[in-house]
């Protein structure tokens, strides 16, 4: 490698991120440190003539640095992991081996394109993978995240909770969490305007909670009111907004416009 103190701190970060469970404390502190040898070796943006070997070690963590991103649940240094990790997947792709994390890594980026409701760059980055159309329905990876792309627009909700429990890797979890949070709120706004109030039973059922614990917590983020005695959820409402309606102005607008078109006629 490019220095033995970066082999070192590779070596230590490998036993951490594989420990069962992993140290994420440990993996943070020794990611960060890494990131500053990779810069100083010139591997966290490679430039010109590298050795193969050290661009394939700066591959592997940046992709253990996405993984315990999202166990740390720290969405920005994912995004950031990604990125950095883009190069190595796209201007060194003919020149390194391939890597056996690249598509779970992938796809999470897909996934997290839908949690941000990114629809157009989800399309955009699908295309361009370098994987066979055919091949797609057959990688679990991006298999995944596409169906939950085609569930959310069929608004398929049941099959976007279920599909949690067939995630490729655990990782993925944390970011289907995430998209049936926005489901929910979705959910959520739709019952306040239809419905005064629901059975507990049926709101949790509409919402996707399988424990009562986790409704209650999300009734007082909506401010709903809570009848544990009757077993009853009642909707907040929202204050019907009266909108003023310049009347003067237009009126003052219309003539005008009346008295241009005169001019123009």
């Amino acid at each position: 490698m490019a220095s033995q103190k970066l082999a070192t701190l590779y070596n230590e970060l490998q036993r951490a991120f594989d420990a069962r469970p992993s140290d994420l404390k440990k993996c943070g502190t020794l990611l960060a440190q890494l990131k500053v040898g990779l810069i100083e070796a010139g591997l966290l943006i490679p430039q010109g003539e590298t050795n193969l070997h050290d661009l394939v070690v700066a591959r592997d963590i940046l992709e253990i640095g996405v993984f315990w991103s999202i166990r740390a649940k720290d969405v920005p240094s994912f995004d950031r992991y990604f990125s950095q990790l883009h190069t190595f997947y796209t201007d060194f792709r003919s020149s390194l081996p391939p890597s056996k994390r690249e598509f779970a890594v992938r796809g999470l980026n897909l996934i997290r394109l839908l949690t941000q409701n990114r629809i157009a760059d989800f399309h955009t980055t699908l295309e361009s993978l370098p994987l066979p159309a055919d091949e797609i329905n057959t990688n679990p990876y991006i298999r995944h995240p596409v169906n939950l792309e085609r569930w959310l627009m069929e608004g398929s909700y049941s099959k976007v909770w279920n599909a949690r429990e067939e995630a490729p890797a655990e990782e993925y979890k944390f970011f289907v969490d995430s998209l049936m949070g926005t489901i929910r709120n979705e959910i959520a706004s739709c019952e306040e305007s239809a419905y005064d109030s629901l059975p507990l039973k049926d709101a949790a059922t509409l919402l996707f909670f399988p424990s009562q614990s986790g409704l209650l917590v999300f009734a007082q983020q909506r401010g709903w009111q809570v009848d544990l005695t009757a077993g009853i959820i009642t909707f907040a409402k929202k204050n019907d907004e009266q909108v003023e309606i310049p009347t003067q102005k237009l009126i003052a607008a219309n003539l005008a416009y009346a008295r241009e078109l005169e001019q123009i006629v």
